[in-house]
């Protein structure tokens, strides 16, 4: 059993570590929302939605009071939109229609982030897939807390390489149409591999088609209480270092499992998974880059950085799966450049490029996330990144995930703020040689040999 003495012991991890939970997620199926009338979709996915989520904000704030441990977000995950809107949206203004129903509940329900306007086309697109994904830059645009997704590939079906090239143009689009803040709308789409069906974290949250109704994830995050107890291990053996990092995530996976288990008793939504995540923030001291410094590297990126991460995913799932049944999700370290300002401090310093982040992105929970980039990067290189990305997911059966930012107007070495965890984010430098010729191929990279096991 779980009891508050646990929460008790991890006050301090709190109050001087930075230990939070970052979300409490409700992933809700919309698949019952739809009708042949765009309309009477649009009014089924904002009533269900309020129906669901009603107390989801009250009741993360009231725990939060009474555990004392901070509820950083509360979010929605959905259906992919794709499948709920393919039997009412004829063009992709169809969709935009959707996304706004969404965005006005969330604004209601006052919760942070809705994700599941997405697509998963990693054997191919139907015609309403593709029809969502033209429509993703103006929702984005049009909205406020919409996030979006499209999973492209996988170790079973290889990676379609006709969405690849498409989310290319995408992204660019959504640079353009929010050029004025930023290109802000690429900070919330991501592309990924293997994506799971039960990830609380956005920009890459849906609700999978093998989930109930409604359930409850939540995702913690704590690289500030690691960093803190390795400070005290300067010197020491790689098996103290892994026991003290198994253990620091076991005690912050089971206050994870007492908030979401307070959550689902509370909302009536039955428990989902924990998602162990070791996502930094830009505040001093809550970050994945500081805890590489303390394993022993100057900066992340020089030689070494990549069996480091890999010490410290490993370590941090070993101790979240004995804290929980259910642990989820991508759980492990995160890297994004813009939200992590270790990473930052690295990509000023030349010791961190986009191709050192790729070599990590092997060994860690996600891929290439929040990287700033030129504005008058190519569509194809965007493309060519993703389809790389892929690649590592395919063969070695994990997830990755790019989400690039073509800032409008931008150079390398010029700054973008991004805001509140979004952070900022040096531009950083891409290859400019061209993969045009590769990418303007059509069809799919087959699966990999060893994704036979039927």
């Amino acid at each position: 059993m779980i009891n508050l003495s646990e929460v008790i012991e991890t006050n301090k991890m709190v109050s001087e570590q930075t230990l939070d939970v970052r979300t409490i997620t409700i992933g809700i199926s919309l698949l019952d929302c739809a009708d042949a009338s765009l309309e009477r979709t649009c009014a089924n996915v904002h009533d269900k939605l309020m129906r669901v989520a009603r107390d989801l904000v009250k009741t993360g704030d009231e725990i939060g009071r009474e555990f004392g441990v901070p509820i950083v977000n509360k979010r929605i995950s959905t259906t992919p939109i794709a499948l709920v809107g393919a039997s009412c949206c004829r063009r992709p203004s169809d969709f935009v229609k959707i996304a706004k129903a969404m965005d006005r509940a969330a604004k209601k329900l006052g919760v942070n982030f809705i994700g599941g306007y997405s697509a998963v086309v990693s054997k191919g697109m139907t015609p309403a897939d593709e029809l969502l994904i033209k429509s993703i830059p103006e929702a984005l645009a049009a909205t406020e807390r919409i996030c979006s997704s499209v999973n492209v590939g996988s170790t079973k079906t290889g990676i379609d390489m006709d969405a690849v090239r498409l989310m290319g143009t995408i992204i660019k689009d959504a640079a353009a149409r929010t050029k004025d803040r930023g290109s802000i709308g690429c900070a919330k789409l991501v592309v990924l591999c293997n994506a799971p069906d039960d990830n609380p974290f956005m920009a890459g949250a849906f609700h999978g088609v093998s989930e109930g109704d409604a359930v409850i994830h939540v995702g913690v995050s704590g690289p500030g209480v690691v960093n803190h107890v390795l400070k005290s291990l300067h010197g020491a053996d790689f098996e103290t270092l892994c026991e003290t990092i198994k253990k620091t995530a076991f005690k912050i996976t089971r206050v994870g499992q007492l908030v979401a288990q307070e959550a689902s008793k509370r909302l009536g939504i039955p428990f989902g998974i924990i998602d162990l995540s070791l996502a930094p923030t830009p505040a001093v001291g809550d970050s994945v880059a500081d805890i590489l410094r303390e394993i022993g590297l100057e900066h992340p990126g020089a030689p070494g950085t990549t069996a480091a991460l890999a010490l410290l995913n490993d370590q941090v799932k070993k101790g979240g799966v004995m804290a929980s049944s259910y642990v989820g999700g991508l759980s492990g370290a995160f890297i994004p450049v813009a939200e992590d300002q270790g990473m930052i401090d690295a990509v000023t310093a030349g010791a961190l490029s986009i191709e050192k982040l790729e070599a990590m992105t092997c060994v860690c929970s996600v891929g290439l996330d929040m990287i700033a980039i030129p504005g008058d990067t190519p569509a194809s290189t965007i493309s060519g990144i993703i389809a790389d990305e892929a690649a590592i997911g395919m063969v070695n059966q994990k997830t990755t995930a790019v989400r690039v930012i073509p800032v409008a107007g931008k150079k390398v070495g010029d700054v973008v703020n991004f805001g509140g965890l979004l952070g900022h984010a040096p531009v950083m430098s891409v290859s400019k040689f061209s993969c045009a010729d590769m990418i303007a191929r059509t069809g799919r990279i087959p699966a990999p040999i060893h994704s036979f096991r039927n």
